[in-house]
């Protein structure tokens, strides 16, 4: 009788070792495929995040930021492109927005011992621009060319009014605006530091083909520090670098 009795606790005893085992197997199960899911959520989650906010990041950050206008030979000054500008001495003015990046890249200049530096020509009224571009046209023609082929050169150098950076107000050429500057310290300073003001050649020698200009050394744009470091650092003109941030 004994041994029956004990048989029966024993048997007792193992199932409910059986049935805790199972539970916790389940138990377990369940928190594993918990865990899955929270980890495919988070994944998913992290997927998204970089397949839809990055794009909407460079878009509204650099496609559609008004440091990268482009006005060039096919790209007229936006209609009703309004423009608040700032004195850079008596004569010469520049976008209010753009001007202290300007007064910081001269003054680190002239601290380095470079001061035989300055501005000849910044901001253009579209009326001003008319008077250089018909100006250069005259020349021309005064020299034998045709009309036609008077404002073929003009345009190589001098952009049409509404299609010159000029009437940007982003623009600045210095000191006496020929090749010559190009051999300056001051030039060379500017190819070393001027990114870091935002400023960029805007018409390199080996870019004519592209920017429809001839070779500028003395001609810079503002686009912005993080717009210039990234365009120099590819290689790029800036027809180029938009071509780029829109793909």
């Amino acid at each position: 009788m004994k041994n029956f009795k004990l048989a029966k606790v024993i048997i007792f005893i193992l199932i409910v070792i059986v049935i805790i085992l199972i539970f916790v197997r389940i138990d377990s199960s369940t928190e594993n495929k918990q865990s899955r899911v929270l980890e495919n959520i988070k994944l998913n989650k992290e997927n998204k995040n970089t397949v839809i906010n990055e794009p909407v990041k460079a878009i509204s950050r650099k496609e559609l930021d008004w440091k990268l206008t482009l006005v060039n030979s096919e790209n007229k000054l936006p209609e009703n492109y309004e423009i608040t500008l700032a004195s850079i001495d008596q004569y010469r003015k520049f976008d209010s927005r753009a001007i202290g990046y300007l007064n910081d890249m001269i003054k680190a200049m002239k601290n380095q011992g470079i001061t035989n530096i300055w501005v000849q020509s910044s901001y253009r009224s579209i009326e001003e621009q008319t008077k250089i571009f018909n100006n250069k046209v005259k020349k021309y023609k005064n020299e034998g060319k045709t009309s036609e082929e008077a404002k073929r050169l003009t345009e190589k150098v001098i952009n049409k009014p509404g299609y010159s950076e000029h009437n940007l107000g982003l623009a600045v050429d210095f000191n006496y605006v020929d090749n010559y500057f190009e051999n300056t310290r001051a030039f060379k300073w500017l190819k070393e530091n001027a990114e870091d003001y935002g400023f960029i050649l805007r018409y390199p020698k080996e870019k004519e083909s592209i920017t429809k200009v001839t070779y500028e050394p003395w001609h810079w744009r503002y686009i912005g520090e993080e717009n210039a470091k990234e365009m120099n650092r590819l290689g790029l003109c800036l027809e180029e670098y938009i071509q780029y941030l829109k793909k």
